[in-house]
């Protein structure tokens, strides 16, 4: 049972802030049917190569087969609409606050939300790694070469090993400096250099956490549900 004086309390937070930011996670888009990755029936589960290798730059090259076929059947959901949560997080951000995210399926931005850092990556930002030009969803449907010059298609997603997009990093950064509250929801927080940016807050900053399990974050107040539950009531 979600306690009402936490419910009133957060909301009269996002009331009185002047700039809030979101930070979230797969948890967020699991309501919209896209699986999360590590939990029980999550994208990871029951494969056959560590995570770290199957979506790794050296196996989109070495093996573009195999990282093409699990990327299509795990982590595309092209049907999948935006729901409760991210048209809340859209709704507040559109009017004083910025969302960064660790998501890569482009909900945040199909809600209306204008003001989102996509901190992975996108899966619908496709290009051939060969001559760079922009390929759509539908012709990587088909096939991983590019049919231009048979170049291997990509996702602009982080992979392992890669670093973030330096735009994308000093955006959150400056979004975690501006913002006097910070809200976490749907994410484990455990995924570096994601989980570092809370230590970019303001001193002053409030930080609430939404999220069916606790965070390892010290100094913050933490709702322990389903966020689909909490942003219905705000």
């Amino acid at each position: 049972m979600i306690d009402a004086n936490e419910i009133a309390e957060l909301k009269n937070d996002i009331d009185q802030a002047r700039h809030i930011t979101f930070l979230t996670g797969a948890g967020v888009s699991t309501h919209s049917g896209i699986p999360d990755y590590r939990s029980k029936n999550g994208i990871y589960d029951g494969v056959s190569e560590s995570p770290e290798t199957i979506l790794s730059e050296e196996t989109l090259y070495q093996r573009p087969e195999f990282f093409y076929k699990f990327v299509m059947d795990n982590m595309y959901f092209p049907e999948a609409k935006p729901n409760e949560i991210h048209q809340k997080i859209a709704e507040i951000c559109n009017e004083k606050g910025d969302l960064i995210t660790q998501n890569v399926d482009g909900l945040d931005t199909k809600a209306g939300n204008k003001h989102v850092t996509e901190f992975h990556g996108c899966l619908y930002n496709i290009y051939c790694t060969k001559c760079h030009k922009p390929v759509s969803y539908a012709e990587y449907a088909k096939s991983y070469q590019h049919e231009n010059c048979g170049g291997i298609i990509r996702p602009e997603i982080v992979l392992y090993g890669e670093a973030i997009n330096g735009d994308s990093l000093a955006k959150s950064v400056n979004a975690m400096q501006n913002s006097d509250l910070v809200i976490i929801s749907g994410t484990s927080f455990v995924v570096y250099p994601f989980a570092q940016l809370l230590s970019y807050r303001q001193s002053g900053a409030k930080v609430w956490a939404i999220n069916k399990t606790a965070i390892p974050a010290e100094g913050i107040s933490s709702i322990i549900a389903d966020a689909l539950d909490v942003f219905k009531q705000l």
